[in-house]
């Protein structure tokens, strides 16, 4: 019976099926890293060693094989931050992202209220929205408050110069759990000519978890969202909720939409016969 299941070209599709994801998350590791450039390198060094043999270059040729040899512990030593961040980034993606339940953002109205508020105020916000994975251990270095989200208070907390507008708030069981936490500061290097510590905290974070996290620039003004080690800049308070709305798997004019529209017309949430 084993020989039957093993024989089945069900196993040989399932074989390809795998094949074809690690090497489409692979390309999606490697496009905006540094990677690419090491395996560039590679690439030069082996038509190189080709090159060499075929005209019989033999100390080049020589060179070139121990160079082959190390390479391995050199890429691993080389780029231990994004090999870090992508095995992170799988451990997060329970059944390959595909059946991850939708988690419902606390107090979502007044958040994006405080965003709006702060972004013409020109104050500066770092807000960590914790999802399934625990961020315990960032809460624990920050200021506990276990206070209600709400717009003055996230705003109150970041308004200069308060004793904890430096740092980031953390939002975890529906709660501001915690304020003036220091977060981790994104390891690619080349993000570092293009953002602030704000945002390259924001991109730390979630590379690190599944938290979403909001930025406002102290500078610009502008409104910022990081999730999984992505970030997306110069977002409008619509597309914020927008953005939100994706990532957490809710349809844009959806249940939630039509119960805020029914909100502000006085109608019940239920009339229009959407789902909820």
């Amino acid at each position: 019976m084993w020989e039957a299941v093993t024989n089945s070209p069900i196993i040989d599709l399932l074989d390809i099926v795998i094949v074809a994801y690690l090497l489409y998350r692979l390309i999606v590791f490697i496009k905006d890293t540094r990677v690419i450039q090491m395996l560039v390198g590679l690439a030069f060094l082996l038509v190189l060693s080709r090159l060499a043999g075929g005209l019989g270059m033999i100390v080049v040729n020589r060179i070139i094989d121990n160079l082959q040899t190390v390479w391995v512990i050199a890429f691993i030593i080389i780029f231990q931050p994004e090999l870090r961040a992508a095995l992170a980034n799988i451990g997060l993606r329970r059944g390959f992202g595909l059946f991850r339940p939708a988690v419902e953002i606390p107090a979502e109205e007044e958040l994006l209220h405080a965003v709006a508020r702060m972004s013409k105020r020109g104050l500066g916000a770092l807000i960590v929205i914790e999802r399934e994975v625990r961020l315990t251990n960032w809460i624990k270095r920050g200021v506990p408050l276990d206070a209600e989200i709400t717009a003055a208070t996230l705003e109150a907390i970041f308004t200069v110069p308060g004793p904890l507008h430096d740092g980031a708030v953390i939002i975890s069981q529906a709660k501001i759990a915690a304020a003036a936490v220091i977060l981790p500061i994104t390891e690619r290097e080349e993000l570092g000519y293009v953002l602030g510590t704000r945002h390259r905290a924001a991109l730390g974070i979630s590379e690190q978890s599944d938290a979403i996290v909001i930025v406002v620039s102290e500078e610009s003004r502008a409104i910022s969202v990081a999730h999984e080690g992505d970030i997306k800049r110069g977002l409008s308070q619509d597309d914020l909720r927008t953005e939100i709305e994706r990532i957490t798997l809710r349809q844009a004019g959806g249940g939630r939409r039509r119960r805020r529209d029914g909100e502000a017309t006085g109608e019940p949430a239920g009339d229009s016969g959407s789902p909820a």
